[in-house]
């Protein structure tokens, strides 16, 4: 069921879309406190990301729940906030999405703490406005890709987003980590 998100006023829908549209569908992990606006890019935006400084919205998915798990996982700092993470899902048409291919990637790309020229990368693709979707490859899985959406493009409306649900990571997970 579409449902509404404060980056637009508008509930999304693909109703307008060809019969041919291809959607993808990418997956956030995210504190439940900020469920509700998951894709505002707030986040990203105060505090920046591999692929954006801060003060540029942009908004972090993956390609799988998987990737989505892992990207939490690698940047967790306390066990104790894993128990309230919500899963929140978006949909968007392939043909919104623009792909940073190989040849486009600095040469440390996947280096900690990210280097300033992935962040310019980033930025530049919002500032240029070429398209609502980038793919990434992600850093932990490089043959994984993940998307930096644009809420504030103008083809948003064009996303699907379902109403985000609870998301509990498997105990197991939990014990290995506390244990370090």
């Amino acid at each position: 069921m579409p449902v509404r998100s404060r980056a637009s006023s508008a509930v999304w829908s693909t109703e307008f879309l060809p019969k041919t549209t291809q959607l993808i569908t990418a997956w956030r992990l995210v504190k439940s406190r900020h469920a509700r606006d998951a894709f505002d890019g707030e986040g990203a935006r105060l505090y920046g990301g591999r692929w954006n400084s801060p003060g540029t919205r942009v908004a972090y998915a993956s390609d799988s729940v998987a990737l989505a798990a892992l990207e939490v996982l690698a940047h967790l700092q306390s066990t104790a906030v894993l128990q309230a993470y919500s899963l929140a899902t978006i949909r968007f048409p392939e043909s919104a999405v623009e792909t940073l291919g190989p040849a486009s990637l600095p040469a440390e790309w996947r280096r900690f703490p990210s280097p300033r020229e992935n962040q310019a990368l980033g930025d530049t693709w919002v500032a240029e406005g070429r398209s609502l979707v980038l793919r990434v490859p992600s850093a932990i899985v490089p043959s994984a890709s993940n998307y930096l959406i644009n809420p504030v493009h103008p083809r948003f409306t064009v996303a699907v987003t379902e109403k985000p649900e609870v998301f509990a990571f498997d105990p197991r997970l939990l014990k290995r980590l506390r244990q370090g």
